[in-house]
């Protein structure tokens, strides 16, 4: 068996950084992968600077940090192996990787890939959903402290605070031609299915489908959110007429003044923001059970 050689990159912050790496990379060396372990700096960098001496990447860490990673994986080709070291750990979950870092590890070692798409917004990649409105005051509040103490309860204690204060903001959105506008708490765009530590962006939504999933929370109290909580869970919250849900590949949103927009969990642009779909541009390790794998997507060797 030829050795495949990962480029291997920890987020030392994360909230899981330190459970079982020990394990994880005899895993990997076990199974005939053979981790590079550069001093850290930022992950892009890394990736663009390892390109042509590795046959992928190995990140670990949570969806901000693999959020890092996408353009240059986007760029170089390399397939990605996920260790779910976060919080949230939503694109783990998208995926239907294990929890357990030491059997995602055993994933990346099968072998076997999968492609999908990447959503963009004003030319920044993202793997699970970009938004804007209560989701990046969200993002704000959340620090690292929080995180590792709740887990991801942290997320649901911090949207019952911001909750209790909505702010409502006039959007206009802009999909095939026609023009939705109107007052809302939240405009989400999805590429992947879970985001927010386990909410689901709608019950039908795949990394590999070639849509985004769009919804905005058009209400005017909190308590609605409350009872609309078990559908967001759920991704049926499109069926409530306080929420306008579409599927689309592109779609334009304006506010009145330039709002911050949140990129699995970073705020990283601001409005106008064009969204759009690019399908299947990157390749991930995934289980073989996992839809849109097949046997023939698993490499001989290397990666």
């Amino acid at each position: 068996m030829i050795a495949r050689r990962a480029l291997f990159l920890v987020n030392p912050k994360a909230s899981r950084a330190g459970t079982g790496l020990d394990a994880v990379i005899k895993t990997l060396t076990d199974g005939g992968i053979e981790p590079v372990r550069p001093i850290h700096e930022d992950v892009d960098t890394l990736i663009r600077r390892h390109a042509a001496a590795v046959d992928c990447v190995i990140v670990g860490g949570g969806d901000g940090t693999l959020n890092h990673a996408a353009a240059a994986l986007m760029e170089t080709g390399l397939p990605l192996g996920v260790l779910p070291l976060g919080t949230a750990n939503d694109l783990a979950r998208t995926l239907n990787l294990p929890a357990d870092p030491v059997a995602a590890a055993q994933v990346i070692v099968d072998g076997w890939l999968r492609s999908i798409d990447l959503g963009e917004v004003n030319g920044r990649p993202f793997f699970n959903v970009a938004s804007l409105g209560m989701s990046v005051d969200l993002a704000k509040s959340l620090d690292g402290g929080t995180k590792k103490r709740w887990g991801r309860f942290g997320y649901a204690l911090a949207a019952l605070r911001l909750a209790r204060r909505l702010e409502r903001f006039t959007a206009e959105i802009e999909v095939d031609g026609r023009v939705i506008r109107g007052k809302t708490i939240q405009i989400a765009v999805g590429n992947g299915r879970y985001y927010g530590g386990g909410m689901t962006i709608s019950e039908d939504a795949a990394p590999d489908d070639g849509m985004l999933d769009v919804y905005s929370i058009e209400v005017d109290h909190w308590m609605w959110l409350a009872a609309m909580y078990p559908s967001f869970r759920a991704g049926r919250h499109g069926k409530w007429d306080e929420v306008q849900a579409f599927r689309c590949r592109e779609v334009l949103v304006r506010t009145r003044r330039p709002r911050d927009v949140n990129t699995d969990g970073e705020v990283t642009t601001q409005t106008p923001a064009r969204f759009r779909v690019l399908p299947k541009v990157i390749r991930v390790y995934a289980p073989p059970a996992s839809a849109a794998v097949t046997p023939g997507s698993k490499p001989a060797a290397a990666g």
